[in-house]
Parts: C-alpha cells; sequence; structure tokens
C-alpha cells in the first residue's frame, strides 16, 4: 500500500510546519514540502490541509489481558479492545499483569502481545507482576527479557503500596541489576517498571537502590506519580534524576485525590523537570478500586481505557497552555526513547508509519498503524476479530 499525505502541518512532534508524507508498506518513506510522484503509482492520496500530523500515540502501561480481582472474581477486568486502542490514537501498546500475580499469568499477556501485533498494531511487554519473587515464563525474569523478543523489561513490581510484597533494597537491586544485563543481552531497555503505592515518601525504595549500587535512576521507570499531593510533591524532585511517568485514566475517578494529568504536566514543567523525562500512560484495562482507610476493605472498583492520554492532552494544550509539540512528546518521541522503541515516537523517513492525523480541535481525524489506516474521518476501518 502507497499512501501520498498532503498538506499536512506536520508535528514530528516538532512542529515542522506543513509538509507532504509518502507512506509505502510500513514505513514512512519521503517527507517534504511538496512530493512529485505519478499518481499510477499511489494507492491512495489525502488532501490533509487544515489538519495535524503526528506520531501514533504509545501507551507503555497497559493491562492488555485484564487485570484486577481485589474484589474477589467478578472484579477481574477484561482484555483491551482493538477499538478501544485504536479511537485512543494509541498505535503502539506495552502490556503488563498487575496485582495479580498468581491466578493470572505472564503467558496470557505475551499472547495478547501477539494477538495485537497480528491485528496490525504494535505490541510490546513487561514480564512479571506487583510481587517478588515476580512471575516469568522461562522461571527467570531475566531470561525472559533476553529470550523472549516481545518483552522488552520487568514490572510493574509494586512499592509503597498496601498491596506490594515489600522488596528489600538488596532485592530491588538485584532484579534492576539483572533486568539490566538481560537487555544489554538482547539489545532492550531493561528497564524495571515500579508501580508507586500511596505510602509516605515513595521513591525512598529506589533512592536506596540507586545510593546503595552502580544503579542509576534511568534503569526505573515509575508510575502512578500523581495519585496524590504529597506523593507528586517527591515526584517535582525526583523526576529532575529520574523518569516519571503520569498515570491518564484514575483522575476523573479519584479528582478528589490524584492531581489532574494536564496541571501535573505543567508543575512538572515550572519545576524544572527536563520534558524527556515525563510520559503519559493510561493504565488502561487495570482496576482501578478504592479501599476503606480503616478497614482496607475494598470499597468500589472500575477502569480505565486508553482514550483518557488523548483527553489530557487536550487540556494540557487547551488548559494548561502547553505548547502542542511539547505535550505530545509524553505520548510519542518519550516514550518511544525510553524503551528503545527505535521505529517509533518521531515523524521522519525510516520510521514507522504509524501516523495520526488529527483536526484542529485534537480530536482524531485518520489513523494508520505500520501503513494500514485503520480510521478515516473519525470512524473505525478496522475492530478487533470477536468485536461488532
Amino acid at each position: 500500500m502507497i499512501t501520498l499525505i498532503r498538506n499536512a502541518h506536520i508535528y514530528a512532534p516538532e512542529n515542522l510546519g506543513q509538509k507532504d508524507v509518502l507512506l509505502a508498506g510500513n514505513q514512512i518513506v519521503k517527507m517534504e514540502d511538496r512530493i512529485e510522484i505519478s499518481s499510477s503509482l499511489i494507492d491512495k492520496e489525502i488532501d490533509a490541509t487544515g489538519l495535524y500530523l503526528t506520531p501514533g500515540f504509545i501507551d507503555a502501561h497497559v493491562h492488555i489481558a485484564g487485570a484486577g480481582g481485589e474484589g474477589g472474581p467478578a472484579s477481574r477486568t477484561p482484555e483491551l479492545l482493538l477499538s478501544d486502542m485504536l479511537k485512543a490514537g494509541v498505535t503502539t501498546v506495552i502490556g503488563c499483569l498487575g496485582t495479580d500475580g498468581f491466578t493470572r499469568s505472564v503467558e496470557s499477556v505475551l499472547m495478547k502481545v501477539k494477538q495485537l501485533r497480528a491485528e496490525g498494531v504494535s505490541s510490546w511487554m513487561y514480564t512479571g507482576a506487583y510481587q517478588v519473587p515476580t512471575p516469568s515464563i522461562t522461571g527467570d525474569f531475566a531470561k525472559d527479557i533476553a529470550l523472549i523478543e516481545e518483552i522488552i523489561g520487568v514490572g510493574e513490581v509494586a512499592v509503597s503500596d498496601h498491596r506490594s510484597s515489600v522488596p528489600t533494597t538488596n532485592e530491588l537491586i538485584r532484579i534492576a541489576a539483572h533486568a539490566r544485563v538481560a537487555g544489554m543481552i538482547s539489545g532492550g531497555p531493561g528497564i524495571v517498571n515500579i508501580h508507586l503505592g500511596d505510602a509516605r515518601d515513595p521513591f525512598r525504595p529506589i533512592y536506596d537502590a540507586v545510593e546503595k549500587s552502580e544503579l542509576n535512576f534511568r534503569q526505573f521507570f515509575p508510575t502512578h506519580i500523581n495519585r496524590n499531593d504529597y506523593i507528586f510533591k517527591d515526584a517535582l524532585t525526583y523526576g529532575l534524576n529520574g523518569y516519571v511517568d503520569i498515570t491518564t485514566s484514575s483522575y476523573p475517578y479519584y479528582q478528589d485525590e490524584e492531581i489532574k494529568p494536564s496541571t501535573a504536566l505543567r508543575l512538572l514543567l515550572e519545576a524544572g523537570v527536563p520534558i524527556n523525562h515525563i510520559t503519559f500512560t493510561s493504565d488502561a484495562c487495570g482496576s482501578l478500586p478504592a479501599f476503606d482507610s480503616l478497614t482496607g476493605e475494598l470499597t468500589a472498583l472500575d477502569t480505565g481505557l486508553p482514550a483518557s492520554n488523548l483527553t489530557e492532552l487536550k487540556d494540557a494544550v487547551e488548559i494548561e497552555k502547553i505548547p502542542l509539540e511539547t505535550a505530545l512528546k509524553v505520548i510519542t518521541e518519550n516514550p518511544a526513547r525510553i524503551l528503545k522503541l527505535r521505529k517509533k515516537g518521531v515523524i521522519k523517513e525510516g520510521m514507522d508509519a504509524d501516523i495520526l492525523l488529527l483536526n484542529s480541535d485534537l480530536s482524531i481525524h485518520s489513523l494508520f498503524a505500520l501503513g494500514t489506516q485503520m480510521m478515516e474521518n473519525g470512524s473505525l476501518l478496522k475492530k478487533g476479530a470477536y468485536e461488532r
């Protein structure tokens, strides 16, 4: 399939102005002010005048095979639907297991990764779960990373949370060190995705691990940093040295506790946190539990959607007045760089043809995943195998 997109305003995510973009197969093969090519060679030509062209979004923390279970079997959450991913502008997703490393398996996440790839989008995953020792496929999470192409790191390992297995500093060092070496062998990031709970001084386990080892902060990828005001306050300092991931899907459910994601982005930037340290992820398909502060009993449960990233991107631009080229980085270039997804996150020749065309109000006009058009004029062209 050869597609020519004309007259689009390119946010690569840098603002490059109006250009033509040529897609062939699964790649961007040419980007110029004006591309001259015989119409007989083109399968489809799109006039994108008035539209923004951006990289497809990368959602780096999604419970693609389902999650939850804190409230018993009826509280287990369902798998990610391809249509929910596409309607959110997401062309690349990173799967993880989460709280339930007992009755759910890393193997099920891997097969969901393979399913999504077969359906035409890009997907990778973390091995492991909240628990330490953490579950794996081969019996050793480092071997999973080294041997299985779809596995790029370990996580989400829970710290500072009542659901955590409370790993010691030495255990966290060992996990991060082994993941790092496995990543060196595989050519991947070998990163440790860290779930931050509600405990005070939540980054302390990471600080202690770095202080007592040869590791650095960039070996860790902590998420849920906006879950309450005191954790976010700590993130303003931690983010000067390490990566900080803002969870977008839980804010509508916990507005009294959480820092709104778009506001969190602005506050991090105002505090001097480098933009390339910050990401948005949805935590989609994960459970959104509420617990009684006295008894610890589950009182409510919901689940989020990948579309929360796009919602918060719009608010970052329209309400927080963050330039689009800056805000886009947290769901395109930054996760691609942090996770070593070398063909993702940037619009330039030779990169994967994961393309979003956005209207001026940042709603989705069209979507391409690996060169195949998945949405057109705001409507889905493709759904998952069992979707109606």
